[in-house]
């Protein structure tokens, strides 16, 4: 789905709800990969060697470290671009268009 498809099919209190519930409830692949850490962590720690790892092994000794992307730079016209949406959501939201 696009942010386009996304604006028009989702209020923005249901994506308020759902970013909500993300924040108690997250989901995806750094979930995921945290959860088979756990497990990895778990199953080597049960025969780690104490003299050679004196501490134990963590979920995140077996997690992937993504590099995050860098950010590019907005235009004016991205600005722009932005900013209508959010006056569209906003507009939608209060019914300012005088219907």
């Amino acid at each position: 789905m696009t942010v386009g498809e996304l604006l028009h099919r989702m209020s923005a209190q249901e994506f308020s709800e759902w970013w909500a519930f993300y924040q108690m409830e997250p989901w995806g692949c750094e979930v995921d990969d945290f959860r088979a850490g756990l497990v990895a962590a778990t199953v080597a720690n049960t025969s780690r060697d104490a003299k050679k790892h004196k501490k134990p092994f963590q979920p995140s000794d077996f997690m992937p470290n993504y590099e995050t992307p860098p950010v590019p730079e907005q235009s004016p016209e991205d600005h722009e671009r932005i900013m209508g949406m959010w006056g569209r959501v906003w507009e939608e939201k209060f019914d300012m268009g005088g219907s």
